[in-house]
């Protein structure tokens, strides 16, 4: 699960627990076609009705009966050939996510639970290792099969019983989306009443919940995240690119100048410092939760990583995001929250505590801009890439990516995000348990992938509904893999509720993800068919 969100300015903290496009161009399946007539802002777009037609081509080229129902040009495995997310490509995504607010109030969070400033690099460190190794391993499933996550689930759980997979991981996704948007929407307003005080006025009102300003300023983040969305992924990967040097130039600014404020000098630890036991306890408890916090993106890493040009650029990407970046975040964790309690005593609870404070009108205004550019790369990567391939995978033949995030935003819009958040019952009980299985979908996953085909895939049968298919199973659904979740899946709701068991909450990813791939791997069927076929042949052009 992934911790990132904004805790505005003038808006109380509530550390919660994320559970968790491309614009439909002609793709290039085994041969060369010929672009659609129909353009926008300069891209060829395939029209849905061309569908059958593409199935047609793939099967012809595959040999293999490709279903209208499975495929489409944003399910296609990518070519190798011209792919585009490079080691920096990633690199950005992390320098993104990392530095997100709600990361930074969780590793805040540390201190004022009593860790010091080695204490909490460290629990981070050790976080960052096993990320940094589980979303290679992640990630190299997709730079192999080039296929995003729902079609990438259809290996273990078959080619229907994946859309519980992707379903899953979208629909938490979608709430947290709209969520995202309104607490950057409460940073906006902050920034449009110190710019124009008059507009107070309009703040002071509710219409369903949100005043006037509210409204104005939600609705403006929600075009602004769909008009980005619908000029694809790869601009999503060049906003990444832009946001990552900001976030980071302006998170190190802002420590910076709280080492100033404080005179040059920091608290190492709180009046409540931790030691013996306790400490070593808190330390790795923190660094199974910043595993937790990822619990999203090393499921379904492949989305991006389908369009990386190289195995070795999703290792260097990740070295550098992952292990050397985050350190860089413990730091300015440890300055933010040290320089602040060496000031006053205080301990903040996230970097717009800080921003809050800044007596310059033109220096606060910068700030919250660099926080709203934050939030939004935070929240196209974490929270709408997944879902809309998630729709696109459960109606190949009506949507392709476009449509498919005006869908999700909609859904975002219409479920009035801010009374979500102001119900603690929705986070705890309802994201909270969503999230909570996404623990064992992972451990099915990845023990299926790489210790039961050792890598081995048949891509164009990932596309294909014939009953003897590889990947179809019983009527489309792997009966085991949904068996080995259930178990796995129970204990890690009981860990997430049930209080007597709270001191095994921090390990709950862990305990879930394993007991669903140790189950997994002893009931699994050992007599299917290990086939490794690439998907050159139904392959489209990496415009992902």
């Amino acid at each position: 699960m992934e911790i990132d969100f904004i805790g505005g300015v003038d808006l109380r903290s509530h550390p919660s627990q994320e559970l968790e496009i491309q614009m439909q161009t002609t793709p290039s399946v085994g041969v060369e076609t010929a672009p659609s007539p129909t353009e926008l802002s300069g891209q060829p777009v395939h029209p849905a009705t061309g569908i059958d037609a593409l199935c047609e081509t793939a099967s012809a080229a595959s040999g293999r009966t490709i279903s209208p129902s499975l495929y489409n040009i944003d399910l296609a495995p990518t070519k190798r050939e011209g792919r585009r997310w490079t080691s920096y490509s990633i690199f950005t995504l992390w320098a993104n996510d990392v530095h997100s607010l709600g990361n930074y109030a969780f590793a805040i969070g540390l201190f004022a639970l009593g860790l010091g400033g080695w204490q909490i690099l460290l629990a981070l460190g050790v976080g960052a290792v096993l990320l940094f190794a589980l979303l290679s391993f992640s990630g190299f499933m997709g730079v192999k099969t080039g296929v995003p996550f729902p079609v990438m689930s259809r290996i273990s759980f078959g080619i229907r019983g994946a859309q519980i997979a992707s379903l899953l991981r979208g629909a938490v996704a979608v709430a947290w989306f709209g969520i995202q948007t309104y607490l950057a929407s409460v940073v906006l307003r902050v920034m449009l009443v110190a710019m124009v005080p008059s507009l107070k006025e309009l703040d002071a009102n509710s219409i369903l919940g949100l005043s006037t300003l509210g409204w104005i300023a939600f609705v403006f983040l929600w075009i602004v995240q769909l008009v980005i969305v619908s000029f694809g992924m790869e601009m999503i990967r060049k906003y990444e690119a832009f946001a990552g040097p900001v976030i980071l130039v302006t998170m190190a600014a802002i420590a910076v100048w709280i080492f100033a404020e404080a005179g040059g000098s920091i608290a190492w630890a709180p009046d409540n410092a931790l030691e013996g036991a306790d400490m070593w306890r808190t330390i790795f408890a923190g660094g199974a939760l910043w595993v937790s916090i990822y619990g999203t993106f090393v499921l379904n890493f492949c989305d991006f990583t389908r369009s990386a040009v190289s195995k070795k650029a999703v290792v260097r990407g990740n070295f550098w995001g992952i292990p050397i970046n985050m350190l860089l975040f413990g730091a300015i964790v440890v300055v933010m929250a040290g320089g602040q309690f060496k000031i006053n005593g205080a301990v903040i609870e996230s970097p717009s505590d800080i921003v809050q404070t800044i007596p310059n009108t033109l220096f606060l205004v910068l700030a919250c801009l660099a926080l709203l550019i934050l939030t939004i790369a935070v929240n196209l990567m974490a929270n709408f890439v997944a879902p809309v391939y998630a729709l696109t995978n459960l109606f190949p033949k009506h949507l392709n990516f476009r449509k498919a995030a005006w869908v999700s935003g909609t859904i975002g819009l219409i479920i009035l995000p801010w009374n979500l958040y102001n119900n603690p019952l929705v986070i705890v009980y309802f994201l909270g348990g969503l999230g909570a299985l996404l623990g064992p979908l992972f451990g099915v996953v990845m023990a299926d992938y790489w210790l039961l085909r050792r890598g081995r895939v048949n891509v164009p049968e990932l596309y294909t509904d014939d009953p003897s298919g590889a990947y179809y199973y019983r009527r489309g659904f792997n009966p085991r893999a949904i068996i080995a979740m259930v178990p796995a899946a129970a204990v890690a709701l009981l860990i997430a509720f049930v209080p007597a068991l709270g001191a095994a909450a921090p390990f709950a990813w862990f305990f879930a993800a394993g007991i669903a791939a140790v189950l997994y791997f002893v009931i699994a069927d050992r007599a299917q068919r290990l086939e490794d076929v690439d998907g050159e042949a139904i392959a489209v052009a990496s415009t992902h």
